[in-house]
């Protein structure tokens, strides 16, 4: 077994792991193994089988798909401590989108045999599973209705927010984003002008500061209010 004190600490930051029965973490853990990526290197694409479920421990994992001409949709960026993968863990088809790496990567992978042999024996524990997509299930759901409702500045805070919260999933707050505008505005299917120029409008009123791949949140509650379309 290999020891993965230092990255237990960091997945139990992260809301869902530290949620799980401590038995449950242990014997994900003794199954676990370490997976490192170089930058742009595909975990793994559409249509690929079945490979288990991943943690990101360093760097950050890009979710999405690219089209025949090279046009790319970016659904999330997945970084530490947040899962992935699940979904084909439990209907067994094939990978629904593409995964690659967004610079240097680090990754806990927990094999699909050996998950699936762990919850045939305890399968009480699916319910930790099913938890876990479910969640990413209600946040695409939110994500289709602002898409519909809400104009493009506020649904740029608000994914600030989220992001910033770890969608849900960390204990701790974080208040530096490491985002490019680019990987932004492909999150939210807008363009890379109006993304610069409402960061540049929050920048202004001081919810936010913009330096290279980086966003500081300087003040949540203004984040807040913009996330609420209030000026």
């Amino acid at each position: 077994m290999i020891e993965f004190k230092h990255h237990r600490d960091l997945l139990l930051t992260g809301q869902w792991f530290s949620l799980l029965p401590a038995a449950l973490q242990d014997e994900l853990l003794a199954m676990a193994q370490l997976r490192r990526l170089e930058p742009g290197q595909r975990l793994f694409r559409r249509g690929d089988p079945p490979c288990g479920l991943y943690a990101v421990l360093e760097g950050a994992v890009r979710v999405g798909s690219i089209s025949e001409s090279g046009k790319e949709a970016l659904l999330v960026l997945v970084e530490p401590p947040h899962w992935f993968g699940e979904i084909s863990l439990f209907d067994g088809q094939p990978r629904t989108h593409d995964a690659f790496a967004d610079g240097q990567v680090t990754l806990l992978h927990l094999p699909q045999a050996p998950l699936l042999a762990l919850l045939d024996r305890q399968p009480s524990h699916w319910r930790d599973f099913a938890l876990l997509m479910s969640q990413k299930l209600r946040l695409a759901f939110i994500a289709l209705e602002e898409m519909s409702l809400l104009p493009a500045p506020q649904r740029l805070a608000r994914r600030l927010l989220m992001i910033a919260e770890g969608y849900g999933g960390l204990t701790v707050r974080r208040r530096s984003i490491h985002l490019a505008q680019e990987q932004l505005a492909l999150m939210l299917s807008i363009s890379r002008q109006t993304t610069n120029q409402t960061l540049k409008d929050l920048e202004a009123q001081g919810a936010v500061r913009l330096t290279y791949g980086e966003i500081e949140i300087l003040d949540p509650d203004l984040l807040k209010r913009a996330a609420q379309g209030k000026s």
